[in-house]
């Protein structure tokens, strides 16, 4: 009754002036993208649009500009060129907003791109490890195409969909992408070690990818009944489920199971998330939900920054005019965390960057982009210690961090500030 096509023939109903989303994370339809790609020559004004992606983003090469536009809901390292080049632009949007630029078609979507487990006898298909905004694109997609990947694992939770719902589908059988990240240096270790100090048992964890909340997690290992609510995680939370350490026991919500939205790892997590009851998966319009996330009581949420000045404004998705990253679910946790019962939202950096220039400033860069205020931060988190603003004022903030700037720029720091116009 269902029959595969290659995917030179699925993508032929993508047409000029279409709309076209793209499944978020590892679940990157690549040999979709590739094949559209190809098509370039006949295409015109094609926008793509997606949040982060793994892979190759062949369509955001410039000399393609008049056949695709890239339209990034979170900018990820392979479009980050398209914004300076002319062939990309990007839409500040918090995560748990995104379904509804789809549902209130504020981005009516003409074709979905999505990759999907194989079905099960019943005919149904897992979106495996991201979720994300997936569902509702399909929900409200023109057409709908899929990659059925048989290495894709099935995932329980939100993201399943019967294969009627696919208007079309290419079968292969290939790995995901895998994120590989470095052990932790010396400063990510103690910022670590301060993280760990102020996480409770019984706690309810979200974090990111990457060294800082690897450091995080392998501190908590004598930690008690810890949960996970998290918008994605990584490896570093399975040897700590494994030691019953992370059992989600005393959640708020979807107690007893680790829910997230999408995940992004090694072939370890992925193997490990395959078919795994503990493990949930839901649209981020539920998992980043303000007021589901504050349901959990000592909702701890661990984000970074790229500045943060002497008030506790929080730079995240810019460096100065240029434009980084996105909004993501950053403010969603922050006052989720901000909310809980015995909650605690926590912005985590090294005192540097790799360039040695202080993330702490006096004041945030002429075009830095604000994304969580100075009113919702509690915690910011250096390698030399916690600056706790929460209920501070401007001067007991603005030595509270400086406190826990770089040594080598403290008193510059200071100065500027007090030199400033007042």
């Amino acid at each position: 009754m269902y029959k595969a096509v290659t995917a030179e023939d699925a993508v032929k109903v993508i047409k000029s002036g279409d709309r076209v989303y793209v499944h978020m994370g590892a679940a990157v339809p690549q040999e979709l993208l590739n094949a559209m790609t190809l098509r370039h020559e006949e295409l015109r004004n094609v926008e793509v649009c997606h949040l982060h992606i793994e892979g190759e983003a062949p369509y955001s090469d410039p000399i393609y500009k008049d056949s695709f536009h890239v339209n990034s809901l979170f900018i990820g390292h392979n479009v980050r060129h398209t914004l300076k080049a002319g062939n990309g632009s990007y839409t500040p949007v918090f995560l748990s907003e995104v379904p509804l630029l789809f549902k209130r078609n504020i981005l009516p979507v003409d074709v979905a791109l999505l990759q999907v487990s194989r079905p099960d006898r019943h005919g149904y298909c897992s979106l495996g490890v991201s979720v994300g905004a997936m569902l509702s694109a399909i929900e409200n997609a023109k057409h709908v195409i899929a990659l059925i990947n048989e290495q894709m694992p099935r995932v329980h939770g939100e993201g399943i969909i019967h294969i009627s719902e696919l208007d079309t589908f290419v079968e292969v059988n290939r790995p995901l992408p895998e994120f590989l990240y470095h052990e932790p240096n010396e400063v990510e270790c103690k910022i670590g070690d301060h993280i760990a100090e102020l996480i409770d048992d019984k706690s309810t964890l979200q974090m990111g990818i990457g060294s800082i909340p690897n450091a995080v997690l392998s501190r908590l290992s004598n930690h008690k009944n810890l949960g996970l609510h998290t918008e994605m995680f990584s490896d570093g939370v399975i040897d700590l489920i494994l030691k019953d350490v992370i059992n989600s026991n005393f959640k708020g919500v979807n107690s007893g199971r680790a829910l997230a939205t999408f995940l992004m790892g090694s072939k370890r997590l992925y193997d490990y998330v395959d078919d795994n009851p503990f493990i949930e998966m839901r649209s981020c319009d539920y998992v980043n939900d303000v007021a589901v996330i504050r349901k959990n009581p000592k909702m701890v949420s661990i984000n970074s920054a790229i500045q943060v000045d002497l008030t506790g404004q929080v730079c995240a998705d810019s460096i100065g005019t240029r434009l980084f990253s996105g909004v993501g679910g950053q403010m969603d946790f922050i006052r989720g965390a901000s909310l809980s019962e015995g909650g605690k939202a926590i912005i985590a950096m090294p005192s540097l960057t790799a360039k040695g220039i202080s993330r702490i400033t006096s004041f945030l860069y002429p075009g830095a982009g604000v994304v969580t205020t100075r009113a919702h931060v509690h915690y910011v988190v250096t390698e030399y210690g916690v600056a706790h603003l929460y209920g501070k004022t401007i001067e007991q903030r603005m030595e509270a961090l400086i406190e826990i700037a770089h040594p080598d720029h403290r008193e510059r720091i200071e100065k500027e500030y007090f030199d400033a116009p007042k």
